[in-house]
């Protein structure tokens, strides 16, 4: 071999394994947060939000502009869909978002990957219906 094939060979490689190890890093990524959003119209005591799959990490959950028709407070339960009894998470009382405009947000820690869900007012006697023009659930 000459001197200028091994060199251009020496490049094809040099080429390639900073290809792959490109490759290996984009693979290694962490997962990036997810959310989704939607508006609550009237739901009344253990209404169960859509689930979402969560890899791990902690969920934040914001209702803006909350509405009641005697009540200026709404309890949310984040809980985990498993088979047999779901797990309950602690309960955030939102207050704030009864405020013209504002938001009310709970923060759940991590607990581990799973399909989650969240619940208004679990259990409670309260049986005004709320609706939240706006929601944002992140994980």
């Amino acid at each position: 071999m000459t001197a200028s094939t091994l060199a251009r060979t020496g490049k094809r490689a040099t080429i390639i394994g900073m290809a792959a190890a490109a490759a290996v890093g984009a693979l290694a990524m962490p997962a990036q947060a997810s959310s989704w959003s939607s508006s609550l119209t009237n739901v009344g005591n253990d209404f169960e939000s859509r689930r979402w799959t969560d890899d791990g990490g902690s969920t934040t959950i914001k209702f803006t502009s909350c509405t009641r028709a005697g009540g200026q407070v709404v309890g949310v339960t984040l809980r985990k869909d498993t088979f047999g009894p779901d797990p309950l998470y602690s309960t955030a009382s939102f207050t704030n978002c009864f405020n013209s405009g504002a938001t009310s947000t709970g923060n759940w820690d991590d607990h581990g990957s799973g399909d989650y869900y969240f619940v208004v007012d679990y259990g409670s006697n309260v049986y005004a219906p709320v609706s939240v023009r706006s929601l944002t659930v992140s994980y």
